[in-house]
């Protein structure tokens, strides 16, 4: 099984995603609490200038040394990452592509079958990457669900590969 994804087709740029790697990208979402009823959704800027905020803060008042709590902060992280489900959205994948001005559509190609969806709906596609700290390597390397969570028992496997038209 291939673990790369190609978005290919009306785009300015032909681009590979490693969902591999994710596991370490800021804008990956803990599916676990995502599906939950507490999640609140939240602006990614005004989340990071939050983070700095408080990191900047604690410098100036702890000194650059990590106290014991970072210490402890980071590990929980870490634990995190090695126990919970994880998956991305694929809008700022698409967008990276640069879809040409005509481009209405793009496709799932999977083992099976294909997945025609319009432009507009790759916000609310999120690609699962990782299953209790595991890659998804025997029928992945992602499994495609909507943000409404409709498809999260069944959902779209077998990713090959993404045709923007």
């Amino acid at each position: 099984m291939e673990l790369i994804i190609p978005i290919t087709g009306n785009v300015k740029h032909a681009i590979t995603l490693d969902p591999t790697v994710w596991i370490f990208d800021d804008r990956r979402i803990d599916l676990d609490e995502f599906f939950s009823e507490d999640f609140v959704e939240k602006d990614e800027m005004e989340e990071y200038k939050e983070r700095m905020g408080k990191h900047w803060s604690r410098e100036i008042m702890e000194g650059a040394t990590y106290p014991p709590t970072l210490k402890s902060e980071k590990r929980f992280e870490k634990d995190k990452m090695l126990s919970s489900s994880f998956g991305i959205v694929l809008k700022p994948f698409i967008h990276n592509a640069v879809p040409s001005a005509n481009a209405t559509t793009f496709t799932l190609i999977t083992k099976d079958e294909k997945y025609t969806y319009p432009l507009e709906e790759a916000s609310n596609i999120i690609f699962k990457f990782s299953h209790n700290g595991k890659p998804l390597r025997e029928d992945g390397p992602v499994h495609v669900l909507f943000k409404d969570g409709s498809n999260q028992d069944s959902p779209i496997r077998y990713v090959l590969a993404i045709q923007v038209d």
